[in-house]
């Protein structure tokens, strides 16, 4: 009789013991700081997006609106200090001068027309001081005959109109301007400017805009002008989505979690009672 009672307690506490034990106090309380750590974070990933988002949407309607006003006159010396991209990019200027064709310079140029280089070439302004003018694109084969322009002395009082853009220091992607050579794979303002000696130079330049009274024919005209991409790219609503997806993501897999560990528990205690 006590050696049937002796056994039956073995068996129901191998039973219990082979029920699976739910986590320990520490585990799932660690548990829980990382899955609050990851949820708060991608939920402020995703929220930022969100304002990067009505922050995008803002700039395109403001350049859309630049572009397509009535060209004013550019800034002016005095203001040159608060020119920035926010507030002037892409905005439709005019302007009148001579051009320095001595110091035109050719940067490299990947376009709709394929690979080649803007024209850079400064004007003097009237009021004595320098914007360097985008003419426009020319391929590859003709930048030794743009080279030669440097021997020109024409000078010649024209008037444009385009678009203010902002000066690209720096370089390219993982190519360096080397203004010695004459080497230019970004429109850096300040250094074109630097290398050539130019004093009292715009802090940006202008895209030459095209000339509707005599467009370029089918064989087209060099330079191209008129090649500015106004667009942006916006993908800050499906960054938005994949981050509070991911949100979610941790906050199910915890409740799965803490789900599991309370059913563990409650098979315990009704292995323990019984």
């Amino acid at each position: 009789m006590i050696d049937g009672l002796n056994h039956a307690a073995a068996d129901a506490d191998a039973s219990v013991a082979n029920v699976s034990q739910p986590r320990s106090k520490f585990v799932r309380v660690t548990l829980a700081i990382c899955a609050g750590l990851l949820f708060l974070s991608f939920f402020a990933l995703g929220t930022w997006q969100v304002i990067r988002l009505q922050w995008k949407l803002d700039l395109i309607a403001r350049v859309e609106q630049r572009v397509h006003a009535a060209p004013q006159d550019v800034p002016i010396p005095a203001d040159w200090a608060r020119v920035n991209a926010v507030q002037d990019e892409y905005r439709h200027v005019h302007l009148a001068g001579t051009y320095l064709f001595q110091y035109t310079s050719l940067v490299l140029a990947s376009t709709e027309l394929g690979r080649g280089y803007w024209v850079m070439t400064p004007l003097r302004t009237d009021d004595n001081s320098i914007v360097w003018i985008n003419r426009g694109y020319i391929p590859t084969a003709l930048a030794e005959q743009f080279q030669s322009e440097r021997a020109s002395s024409d000078a010649v009082r024209i008037v444009l109109s385009g678009l203010l853009r902002i000066s690209e220091p720096n370089g390219g992607f993982l190519r360096h301007n080397d203004p010695t050579a004459q080497h230019w794979f970004s429109r850096d303002i300040a250094a074109l400017s630097a290398s050539h000696h130019l004093d009292q130079a715009a802090p940006y330049f202008v895209d030459l805009e095209v000339n509707l009274a005599s467009p370029a024919d089918e064989a087209k005209e060099y330079p191209v002008p008129g090649l500015t991409v106004v667009t942006f790219h916006n993908n800050h609503l499906v960054y938005a989505f994949t981050w509070y997806a991911l949100a979610l993501m941790v906050a199910g897999a915890y409740f799965y979690v803490w789900r599991d560990d309370k059913r563990l528990n409650l098979q315990r205690i009704s292995h323990q009672v019984s």
